[in-house]
């Protein structure tokens, strides 16, 4: 098993270099500049496209669920233990300025999430069932060529396998350290309890997945935040000085400090960006895959309902989380993971805080679980046809309580390095197709002022 771990160390290593995190920061910024910023700038024309897409009042929108609830399946899959313990686990490693890059590896994220749910919504095809499929490998077949199928393919087969880390393992193991450190219950049994919950939704497919996500997601989000709130509400004298921390230290190193071994600067960057990836899934290409099920006809308006997922979750989730963290004082304690957010939140609120830690982490968990398992189907299903749907849902559930059982460490070392490997075939995708985009983002717009919008 070390050799195992040196392994994956050795090869995370190389993945997450500079190279990825220049390749990550560089689309983003590229297709943001292309647009003109307008994921940004348009940031209240998506909450109005999401608000009125809570249902498909076209009759005849091509899709099988709503663009809102395509979006909560999407944050469904992305808000999860990347922002409890994902941006500790940031902190934790390369201090209070990762959080700043998180926040511009989001910001620029915003206009890679949005091109991937154009394209997937643009080059979308219906299977042998008569539904919707879309995603990197379908806009990569159809967009590219036939020249370009196997990068499809390796995306499919690094989706495949990359799922059960960042959305099952991960996700498990998670949930199993905190409900044992919080209610002292053994890891088993969270992670049987988890196994049942979720092969009950995934019986009913996208359609039930998009039902419970759209129930679940706001719920459990505003919950969190106005406990994140309250917390920053005791801890108000701190927020200057914990502003003042991320900035500095965004650009210079910090010193060793109780608990805290000390960051240089390139360790912020790495694990901002890292923490601040595996939590948004901006560049990932796993968000489009959801998309590509909307009840929609025009691209250009899922992207902007799309593009809301990368700001709710780092820009508010995780800077709640984070705050929460620094104001607390609790980063130079020594502890890591969930385990800090936790602590953080006790702190300010004795008796609750870590219970409400415990129990958002368990929902999010849970819902990144549904989330997850949707996008590992439809990579198989692009591998192998719907025949392999069934087979991976089974190992699916399985895996859950095999995941609450292993060793953290490991887990997240496996996850980071197979979200790197999904990202390479769809920034590339992205980085070629960008073309499309733009072109598809002007013509929309061009209308919109023609008609006097």
């Amino acid at each position: 098993m070390e050799a195992f771990e040196n392994i994956v160390g050795s090869i995370n290593g190389l993945v997450w270099g500079p190279p990825m995190l220049i390749l990550i920061l560089g689309v983003g910024l590229f297709l943001s500049l292309g647009l003109k910023l307008m994921p940004v700038l348009k940031i209240g024309t998506g909450l109005r496209l999401m608000w009125t897409g809570r249902s498909s009042k076209d009759a005849e929108s091509d899709g099988e669920i709503p663009p809102f609830q395509a979006l909560m399946t999407a944050l469904a899959a992305t808000v999860g233990t990347g922002n409890i313990a994902g941006v500790a686990t940031a902190i934790f490693l390369g201090g209070p300025g990762a959080l700043f890059w998180m926040w511009l590896t989001a910001l620029v994220g915003m206009a890679t999430k949005y091109s991937e749910a154009v394209l997937a919504v643009r080059f979308r095809e219906v299977d042998e069932r008569g539904v919707h499929v879309g995603g990197p490998m379908y806009y990569i077949r159809n967009g590219l060529g036939k020249k370009w199928a196997w990068l499809g393919v390796l995306f499919a087969i690094f989706a495949a396998i990359a799922g059960f880390g960042i959305g099952n393992t991960v996700q498990a193991n998670s949930v199993a350290d905190v409900m044992e450190a919080t209610f002292g219950l053994p890891h088993w049994i969270s992670g049987v309890i988890l196994m049942v919950l979720v092969g009950l939704v995934l019986i009913g497919g996208i359609r039930r997945i998009g039902r419970v996500a759209s129930a679940l997601v706001p719920l459990m989000a505003l919950s969190y935040l106005v406990a994140g709130l309250i917390v920053l509400g005791i801890n108000f004298s701190e927020i200057p000085a914990a502003f003042a921390l991320i900035f500095e230290h965004a650009f210079s190193p910090i010193a060793a400090e109780g608990g805290f071994a000390g960051a240089a600067v390139w360790a912020a960057i790495r694990f901002g960006v890292a923490r601040g990836v595996f939590s948004n899934e901006a560049g990932l290409g796993s968000a489009p895959i959801a998309h590509a099920a909307a009840q929609t006809k025009n691209p250009i308006n899922q992207g902007m309902v799309a593009m809301l997922g990368t700001f709710i979750d780092t820009i508010i989730i995780c800077t709640i989380t984070g705050l929460v963290i620094i104001t607390s004082g609790t980063w130079i304690s020594g502890e890591s993971g969930a385990e800090l957010t936790s602590m953080a939140f006790a702190q300010a609120l004795p008796g609750v805080g870590d219970y409400v830690v415990a129990l958002a982490l368990a929902i999010f968990a849970f819902t990144t679980l549904l989330g997850w398992s949707f996008y590992g189907e439809r990579s198989v299903e692009f591998l192998f046809g719907v025949k392999a749907i069934v087979p991976y849902r089974v190992a699916w559930v399985l895996a859950i309580p095999l995941g609450a059982t292993v060793n953290l460490g490991l887990v997240w070392l496996v996850a980071d390095t197979l979200n790197a490997m999904m990202a390479l075939p769809n920034l590339i995708a992205l980085l070629l197709l960008s073309p499309v985009v733009f072109k598809l983002t002007k013509e929309h717009f061009e209308r919109k002022t023609a008609a006097g919008f």
